[in-house]
């Protein structure tokens, strides 16, 4: 089967590549490559190429950059995704799209169903947003996948970051919100639910996919240095303060509760894995690395 990825060089794109199906052949294409705000370049590069499937994981990420310039998030995230589905859908092939937690509002106390208000309250969740209603109009067979706290052995992500402070050797405590719930993703494992769905031929809408456990990123924090600590005995842990969401220097507002529900993609046999599983196979990868 033919399929045209997007965002090629991100966490989930790479992750991608490296578990793709043999029965795939895999056009992997970076924003250096293939510029999803150039219409012109979408339709003749999908022309070219007709593909079966298109992987949309390109997306401009940065939440708090977003805040200021939103017009960078939305022509990425909402007139770039709604270029490629029109593109896909005139070529006819199938389009899975990732989207974010960030689309919600966070004030919940319960995981947020697919089928639960979107009110973002950031400039990035709002661009997530407006793109997600956009490809499934252009594309009413899309499959969109959001997900949430995504880290992995690629790119920056919070578990490289903390490993990254935590190497400096600073005697102050590392500061981490302990008023925002998530649950970490590894892209390894959100690449193998975005190849069930694309593989799914009945799959279509909207469905959440994350880690199977729900914790603040204060004590996701802890969980890293603690893994780390086990499998290289002699690594320090770092002293870690617990703040509020005020006292964090960002420019963009968060959710407090970013816990997803994953009844649909579950219902279709995809595995939820615990984090301390997924967090140690990245470790394993990352510590050798010498990356952070």
């Amino acid at each position: 089967m033919k399929v045209l990825l997007t965002g090629a060089d991100g966490q989930l794109g790479r992750s991608l590549q490296a578990r793709r199906p043999p029965h795939w052949s895999l056009h992997a294409m970076t924003h250096a490559q293939l510029d999803i705000t150039d219409q012109a370049a979408l339709a003749a590069a999908i022309g070219v190429l007709q593909p079966a499937l298109v992987i949309n994981a390109a997306a401009y990420t940065a939440v708090d950059e977003a805040e200021r310039h939103p017009e960078l998030a939305y022509a990425v995230n909402h007139r770039g995704a709604a270029h490629l589905a029109q593109a896909a859908c005139a070529a006819g092939a199938r389009l899975v799209h990732l989207s974010t937690d960030y689309v919600f509002d966070g004030s919940a106390d319960r995981p947020y169903e697919e089928g639960d208000e979107a009110r973002p309250i950031n400039v990035y969740g709002a661009s997530k947003r407006s793109g997600e209603l956009a490809v499934l109009q252009a594309h009413p067979g899309t499959c969109v996948l959001r997900t949430s706290g995504v880290y992995s052995e690629y790119g920056r992500n919070f578990v490289k970051t903390m490993l990254l402070l935590a190497s400096r050797g600073n005697a102050e405590p590392l500061r981490v919100v302990n008023d925002q719930r998530c649950c970490p993703t590894y892209a390894g494992d959100l690449a193998l639910a975005v190849i069930a769905l694309a593989e799914g031929h009945g799959c279509q809408g909207i469905y959440h996919y994350c880690g199977a456990t729900a914790l603040s990123w204060h004590a996701f924090a802890q969980l890293i240095f603690l893994t780390a600590h086990q499998l290289v005995p002699g690594m320090p842990i770092p002293p870690l303060q617990a703040i509020a969401s005020r006292d964090y220097p960002g420019a963009a507002a968060r959710p407090a509760n970013s816990v997803l529900a994953c009844g649909r993609i579950e219902a279709l046999g995809v595995r939820r894995p615990e984090l301390p599983a997924s967090l140690t196979a990245a470790l394993r990868v990352i510590i050798p690395s010498g990356c952070c």
